[in-house]
């Protein structure tokens, strides 16, 4: 039995729903995202929920998968996701430019990267950086990404972090 699956999701004010075959579409104030769902899964709109119903056993994982990603696309149009990062060192920062980044963390060089469609990035300060957009998993991918540049070290705990992240810190070398 798959607890996820069966989830009855209810639609919010301002959101429509259209599915077309396998194809699901959400609109909603903050923009329109579509997801495919997999042929064996029946995705049924009424009135203000959504029910998702699978064919047989055999594909919980789906069920479960298209449920959550159908609650993420909602709650995307509606609210929108926010990821924020922070850097740590001497003289790491991040500078937004239209849609590039450029990341100064402790190479030869800075880093630029360009902010894929559908995102859209600020800097309150040069150490901080705020990505917000309606995809869940564009957002999440985005900002991995960033982070993937200089991941935070365990002794000096210098490097690119989210902003509510734990790092685990080491104690180093004793001497003798």
């Amino acid at each position: 039995m798959s607890r996820i699956g069966n989830r009855i999701l209810t639609i919010p004010e301002n959101v429509t729903v259209t599915v077309d075959g396998s194809k699901v579409t959400v609109k909603g104030p903050k923009g329109e995202l579509s997801t495919v769902v997999n042929e064996n899964i029946t995705v049924s709109v009424k009135e203000n929920t959504i029910e998702l119903t699978r064919k047989d056993d055999n594909f919980k994982n789906f069920h479960g998968t298209a449920n959550a990603n159908i609650n993420n696309m909602l709650i995307g149009v509606t609210k929108g996701y926010e990821k924020q990062l922070e850097c740590v060192g001497v003289g790491y920062r991040f500078q937004v430019a239209g849609n590039k980044i450029t990341v100064n963390a402790g190479y030869s060089h800075p880093v630029v990267v360009e902010v894929p469609a559908g995102l859209t990035v600020e800097s309150p300060s040069n150490t901080e950086l705020n990505i917000k957009g309606t995809d869940k998993c564009l957002v999440g991918e985005f900002a991995a990404n960033i982070r993937k540049i200089r991941q935070p070290e365990p002794y000096k705990g210098k490097g690119i972090r989210y902003k509510d992240e734990h790092i685990r810190r080491k104690e180093g070398k004793k001497a003798a």
